[in-house]
């Protein structure tokens, strides 16, 4: 089994320090997210926990502080599904952070019955995409001002089974959770891949990341048949902390080695699917995300 296991967990690892930068890593308070989050810490940096649940925000802030000694934690609430919630924390953060040098989106939804964030959009797409999406425009002077500074949007492999469909992306006329959650991944893909073209002149590198199959609470909402197909790979899904390393890769590798609006996995520049290359598509959808968020980002 360690045989299996060594060929899917990369054999990665870096001592880079990360003193007086700054990050914000969202839905931070489980999983990929906590593990990212203490990574950075361990490194030195500032790291602002993003966070829906104010109480297991501020547990994990302490779980860190307790575990990594001297790191600098703190809990903040967002709720990607409300977009007054997203504009409420960039005002926080604006107040009270003179840097940000990482931008994490990490947080997500995966595979939920239907249903629609605070302002009407089907829950997948409105807060693994929307969401992100203005969360990164509202912070992006303070990226810009940070300058060289990076944004990493968790993406997934089930973007390869993705469909943009513009004309359903709230899933009104035909909804299924599978397919919903595979278009706001490759949502993720296309948006970084639009938004690198956009920010790399300001010194913001955009940079799309597939985690790998991690064992995390995602599968909550899977269904018996798949719990239990999960239970039977539990020997080869990687824990969360091994499903940081492409983030924390991402987030620490020096940019020559790296490709602004590319995607990774595996601690190593991967392919995306070939609809995660449509430049046409990525585009569009940048137009959509700006139309349906009445925001202008040019």
């Amino acid at each position: 089994m360690e045989a299996i296991r060594s060929l899917i967990i990369p054999k990665w690892s870096s001592d880079v320090r990360l003193e007086g930068k700054t990050a914000i890593v969202t839905g931070s308070n489980v999983g990929i997210g906590k593990e990212t989050a203490k990574d950075l810490a361990g490194r030195g940096a500032r790291v602002i926990l993003a966070c829906r649940d104010m109480a297991k925000g501020e547990q994990a802030a302490r779980d860190i502080m307790r575990e990594v000694k001297g790191a600098k934690v703190v809990a903040r609430q967002l709720d990607l599904a409300d977009t007054k919630s997203i504009c409420q924390f960039a005002e926080n953060i604006y107040s009270n952070e003179k840097t940000l040098h990482y931008l994490i989106n990490n947080a997500g939804v995966a595979m939920c019955p239907y249903t629609t964030t605070v302002d009407g959009y089907e829950m997948q797409f409105g807060v693994n995409h929307l969401g992100h999406f203005f969360l990164t425009f509202l912070l992006l002077d303070l990226l810009k001002h940070s300058a060289p500074s990076r944004v990493i949007n968790l993406s997934s492999l089930a973007h390869t089974m993705g469909k943009i469909q513009f004309d359903n992306l709230s899933g009104e006329k035909d909804y299924h959770p599978v397919r919903a959650y595979a278009q706001s991944k490759l949502a993720n893909v296309l948006f970084t891949r639009e938004l690198a073209k956009r920010i790399e002149a300001l010194g913001v590198m955009a940079y799309s990341v597939d985690p790998g199959m991690v064992n995390t609470e995602i599968t909550r909402h899977l269904g018996r048949p798949l719990v239990s197909v999960s239970k039977a790979l539990a020997c080869v899904l990687k824990t969360p902390a091994e499903g940081a390393y492409t983030t924390v890769y991402c987030a620490v590798t020096p940019e020559h080695q790296l490709v602004t609006g590319g995607y990774y996995k595996g601690c190593a520049s991967a392919e995306s699917s070939r609809a995660g290359q449509d430049d046409g598509t990525a585009l569009k959808l940048w137009a959509v995300s700006c139309q349906q968020l009445g925001i202008r980002w040019r």
